[in-house]
């Protein structure tokens, strides 16, 4: 890995570090012609790299993740053996990517590349947090980590100093002149002490060795928490301001150039103190009774019945359907009293067809454990047939987004990658939707999304990936794929096209997809090759990924497997 690093680092288009934006003030100044590319390291990913394109006047950029075996590959594509050969391979085929590469763009003279921050000590940190945190291990720590990196990074980002070997604590100035001047004195060595505290005027201080003397350059922090020292440029963080000046002097005597490490400093992480409580607008997911399975605490008996004794119900309804109700209820665990959701079969007499298929759904639902999945907590058969599951207490994501529309994109693709994450869940446990649409997304926080109503899903059969329908029944046709009119044929290829309708419903906060068509004449629309066009306002990568989900030919759409780390970077690109 150290070695790739070095080849990529002398490629005169390479930048390093560089922010997106920076990427694409770069690539204006190269006049912005189709194709005009260069390659930067991945802020979000250990090892990785991003590539940043020019096409029609707007920016493109694609992560080149570096895999298990140490290949490298953009999302869904081809593996190469270095992020080099990923790009000799674009300037051939474009291959997913909006055109070929055609021209790199070089660093202008006496520019380097710019040196990325600690990104071993923050992946360490990131996971010690939530395990601290949220007390979750296997897949749910994997889970959280995936969907709320950004978040993550930035709680960790204030407090990661305390971490750093170059970080020294609260010293006296002449302890850390000491300490600087034992061992070895080469110039450019450094620490950081904390200077007074006195209530909320945090000050620190830079020690630089410089010709057998320590300078001491005071940094200090302005009204909206911004480090600098005097007159210099303003950070978030210490080992931001530490990074900056380990690559060029900018005010200060010289470069950083080695840690003084503090005596007691070793390689282990110490626990990271917990951090403030989040306000409920701001809440993570992983805040939420709703993130892990009520079951997750073996004291709580899974099982797949209610008892009636144990729920009461609420008056009110959430909603209604051709099978009944839904009510509020609180239902009484063991260790635990849980808001749930209540799906209350009608008593009709001519019930039996619609009972059979309230048992199927809560037959496939028990099957299921995922954060963004609304989780079955059993049947109550009781006056009436009860399915009981998961709260979202914001209701369906269409009617949130048409009430709210100030919420930002960044929010809006937080919530869709979520409910890839659900769906990539789905489509490795072999499940077809054959219904998703926003309608179906429940909200149990602004930033926390669940897919819901499983009445039409199947569970696949490991032989066969697809489900064949016996024809028409009341189907979603403005969200069903080509092959799904027309050949009945339903799989994870098809939730994918499903998708694509999602997104645009999210991005258009809510809009009605094809309004105003028949069924028939979107069906029309969708074989003259013709596609919705993109709501205003909606970034162009994720149209882009909205037509790339409303590909014709099934065996060319790309899978979840593809879709859900295409949002991911794109969503961690924009958190930066």
């Amino acid at each position: 890995c150290a070695d790739m690093a070095d080849k990529v680092q002398v490629l005169p288009y390479f930048f390093g570090n560089i922010t997106r934006e920076d990427a694409e003030e770069y690539l204006r100044q190269g006049g912005s012609g189709d194709g005009l590319y260069l390659l930067r390291q991945s802020r979000s990913f250990l090892g990785g790299y991003a590539l940043s394109v020019a096409y029609g006047r707007q920016f493109y950029h694609y992560t080149i993740e570096r895999e298990m075996n140490d290949t490298y590959a953009i999302a869904g594509g081809k593996s190469h053996r270095t992020p080099i050969d990923v790009i000799d391979y674009h300037s051939q085929e474009s291959d997913g990517l909006v055109c070929l590469l055609k021209r790199p763009f070089n660093r202008p003279r006496g520019t380097e590349p710019k040196v990325g921050p600690f990104e071993d000590l923050k992946e360490q940190l990131i996971r010690q947090y939530v395990k601290q945190t949220w007390n979750l291990q296997g897949s749910a720590l994997e889970q959280a980590i995936i969907s709320q990196r950004p978040q993550l990074e930035k709680l960790i980002a204030t407090t990661a100093h305390e971490k750093m070997p170059w970080f020294h604590g609260k010293i006296e100035r002449e302890d850390s002149e000491q300490r600087l001047l034992r061992s070895s004195n080469v110039n450019g060595k450094f620490l950081i002490r904390q200077r007074e505290n006195n209530g909320r005027n945090v000050s620190f201080a830079l020690c630089l060795l410089h010709n057998n003397q320590v300078m001491h350059y005071r940094i200090d922090k302005d009204k909206a928490g911004k480090l600098s020292i005097p007159d210099g440029k303003k950070f978030d963080t210490l080992w931001q301001l530490v990074e900056h000046y380990s690559y060029k002097p900018d005010g200060l005597l010289r470069v950083l150039t080695e840690t003084c490490p503090r005596p007691s400093h070793n390689s282990e992480v110490s626990t990271v103190t917990s951090l403030t409580k989040r306000s409920s607008e701001n809440a993570l997911p992983m805040d939420t009774l709703e993130f892990e399975s009520p079951y997750a605490d073996p004291e709580e008996l899974r099982s797949t019945t209610v008892k009636r004794s144990d729920l009461t119900l609420e008056d009110g309804e959430l909603g209604s359907g051709n099978f009944g109700t839904v009510l509020r209820g609180v239902y009484q665990m063991k260790k635990t009293q849980k808001i749930v959701a209540v799906k209350i079969l009608k008593n009709d007499d001519n019930n039996a067809a619609v009972k059979e298929e309230m048992l199927r759904e809560a037959n496939v639902m028990q099957q299921l454990d995922n954060p963004y999945i609304v989780r079955m907590i059993g049947i109550c058969e009781a006056e009436s047939l009860m399915l009981v599951m998961e709260l979202a207490e914001l209701g369906p994501l269409h009617k949130f987004l048409q009430k709210n529309k100030h919420i930002s994109m960044k929010n809006i693709t937080e919530l869709v990658h979520q409910v890839s994450m659900g769906m990539k869940y789905l489509e490795e446990h072999n499940f077809v939707h054959r219904d998703l649409a926003a309608r179906n997304v429940l909200l149990v926080t602004q930033h926390y999304a669940k897919i819901s109503d499983f009445g039409l899903s199947k569970a696949l059969t490991e032989e066969e990936n697809y489900y064949k329908a016996k024809g028409h029944g009341k189907w979603p046709l403005k969200w069903y794929a080509p092959e799904c009119m027309n050949y009945f044929k339903f799989s994870s290829k098809s939730d994918v096209w499903s998708f694509g309708v999602l997104m645009w419903e999210a991005y258009s906060y809510g809009q009605k997809p094809y309004k105003g068509m028949k069924g028939n004449e979107v069906i029309q629309m969708i074989e003259s090759g013709e596609r919705m066009s993109a709501p205003a306002g909606c970034p162009p990568e994720m149209y882009d990924l909205m037509r790339k989900c409303w590909t014709y030919k099934l065996e060319e759409r790309p899978g979840f497997s593809v879709v859900e780390p295409r949002l991911r970077h794109y969503y961690y690109d924009i958190s930066q």
